[in-house]
């Protein structure tokens, strides 16, 4: 069983509202079908993620594979929480 740390559509109503949850599916799952955990959220629209970085660490010390733009909104998302804590101590 191959397991992936993707992206979940739940924002359908009203439409161009997107939002989503980061989840962790079976590789041969679809985009909105059965997952195994819900590990965190992301809001496009506000740029806000959310992530259990200590089960998303868990996930991958498993063998689970991280979708390439989980990988760049943790990144970012980790760059963000620097730049406050500089810009607030200063």
């Amino acid at each position: 069983m191959a397991v992936r740390v993707r992206l979940r559509r739940i924002g359908k109503n009203p439409k161009k509202r997107p939002h989503f949850r980061v989840t962790v599916f079976e590789e041969t799952r679809g985009r909105d079908s059965r997952f195994i955990e819900e590990i965190g959220f992301y809001n496009p629209i506000n740029g806000e993620i959310k992530v259990k970085k200590e089960r998303l660490d868990y996930w991958v010390k498993n063998g689970a594979q991280v979708s390439d733009t989980i990988k760049s909104l943790v990144k970012n998302s980790q760059k963000e929480v620097k730049n406050a804590a500089v810009s607030a101590s200063s």
